[in-house]
């Protein structure tokens, strides 16, 4: 039996996390590791105590035909990078790793080329996260070292995550 690498390990994760979400649209799931520990797990859904849109059965940014990265202050949905930054220490997360896969609640599926918005990529930066992993496929991932978001600010230029 050949074993698993560790970041496809930490990925698998990541994509079981995305499968508490609660979005119509995408389930992205996320959790943060330093030192080889779990530190903490996100994924999108509502706030605590408001309803989650798979419980209202719409969402209002599908319903406008907003296109994915706009509009963002319309969502229901804490983003999953966001929740694992709220459930983690701060010392916990200097230098560490935050892996990231996204699913469509439809089918499953992965969505290859998937990257956090321009909102997430500010708080991970902020939590002091080194690196981001996202899964493309099954076995195949970007890294991303966020002192790239620096050097490369997307704010700056126009282009925006999704």
């Amino acid at each position: 039996m050949e074993r698993i690498s560790k970041i496809n390990y930490y990925l698998d994760i990541a994509q079981t996390v995305a499968e508490r979400s609660t979005c119509l649209r995408k389930a992205f799931g996320a959790i943060i590791v330093k030192n080889d520990v779990i530190v903490s797990t996100g994924y999108n859904g509502a706030p605590r105590g408001r309803k989650n849109c798979c419980d209202l059965g719409w969402c209002m940014r599908e319903e406008l035909k907003i296109p994915r990265g706009e509009r963002y202050e319309l969502c229901r949905s804490v983003h999953a990078e966001a929740n694992a930054i709220i459930a983690a220490p701060r010392e916990q997360m200097l230098g560490a790793t935050l892996y990231m896969t996204c699913i469509l609640p439809t089918d499953g599926e992965l969505v290859p080329d998937t990257c956090s918005c321009m909102m997430c990529k500010k708080q991970i930066l902020n939590a002091g996260i080194e690196t981001v992993i996202i899964r493309d496929t099954p076995t195949e991932y970007r890294i991303i070292p966020t002192a790239d978001w620096i050097t490369d600010d997307d704010s700056l230029s126009g282009k925006f995550g999704y």
